[in-house]
């Protein structure tokens, strides 16, 4: 792989990665001490490590730099192969080995979304600064199956096709604090987010910012701040659509959070990996690479 071409000009490192070349320089040497402990961690392993060829991937940048390749542009095999110059299935396997190296690369830096806060005083301590949240469900396309059960048990009614579903939480920031598990588009955002408990663990002194499809939250934490819903009978006055417009002004901030991430193809594409879950390791490495990129930008 030519990674000196991947970082020949700062536009086209950030197009290719995602990432700029300090932010790159930055991540690298978690990702290598990751990689090196992968390696040890192999079972059935004959010959020490490093020994024998080295590949088309020879150092941790180059392997970096494949995985980021990978999740920004969201390739085919093929195509990924004819870029790297290597076999479609020699890139699949690699893909499959290096996204956990990622994760636990990210991890060390701290910058992935929680997947699950058991209490409010859980939410404190990770997050003291914490004054306003808002919380949005969002959802990508899939590849529609051939199966008619699988077809009906992913098929969202909002948006009218297959996909899936997970239930995002930020701050005024634009850092993505909690990702919820991906589940089926079929499954209403309000309900994904009863079942990870996420209600539950914002403590009430937080301020809750959210839109009309998570009707109801109010009677579990009072302190929300929620569109006003129009019904057929009973339209809305023109001002409560002024407030609205006012809350919509603010929640926002939530939309650039998830588009933020969503600048990785691979959490936005339409999906098309047979791995089950999969994507839900695609959007919670991108969730941690926008959260890395907002950490260097402080």
């Amino acid at each position: 792989m030519n990674t000196k071409g991947v970082f020949s000009n700062p536009r086209l490192t950030k197009a290719l990665t995602g990432l700029s070349q300090k932010e790159f320089d930055i991540l690298l040497p978690a990702f290598e001490e990751a990689w090196h402990i992968a390696l040890k961690a192999k079972p059935n392993r004959q010959r020490k490590v490093g020994g024998g060829q080295k590949g088309k991937l020879p150092t941790p940048a180059d392997k970096l730099a494949f995985i980021l390749l990978y999740l920004k542009c969201y390739p085919t095999y093929d195509l990924l192969g004819f870029l790297t110059g290597r076999e479609r299935t020699r890139c699949c396997r690699s893909v499959q080995a290096m996204l956990p190296v990622l994760e636990k690369a990210m991890g060390r830096h701290l910058v992935l979304p929680k997947r699950k806060i058991g209490s409010p005083e859980e939410f404190f301590r990770l997050f003291p600064e914490a004054k306003d949240i808002f919380i949005d469900g969002t959802e990508r396309r899939v590849q529609k199956p051939k199966s008619l059960k699988k077809r009906n048990r992913l098929y969202s009614g909002k948006k009218k096709t297959t996909s899936r579903k997970t239930v995002i939480v930020s701050n005024d920031q634009k850092r993505i604090l909690l990702m919820t598990p991906t589940k089926s588009g079929r499954r209403h955002d309000k309900r994904i987010a009863d079942k990870a408990g996420v209600i539950q663990a914002i403590p009430q002194e937080v301020v809750i910012w959210t839109d009309t499809g998570f009707q109801g939250i109010a009677k579990e934490h009072p302190n929300t701040i929620m569109p006003a819903k129009a019904s057929k009978n009973h339209p809305l006055t023109w001002t409560q659509k002024q407030h609205n417009r006012l809350i919509s002004g603010i929640r926002v901030i939530s939309e650039h959070a998830i588009g933020g991430y969503k600048r990785f193809k691979a959490a936005s594409d339409i999906y098309r990996n047979r791995l089950p879950n999969l994507d839900d390791t695609f959007s919670l490495l991108a969730a941690g690479l926008w959260n890395f990129h907002l950490a260097q930008a402080v």
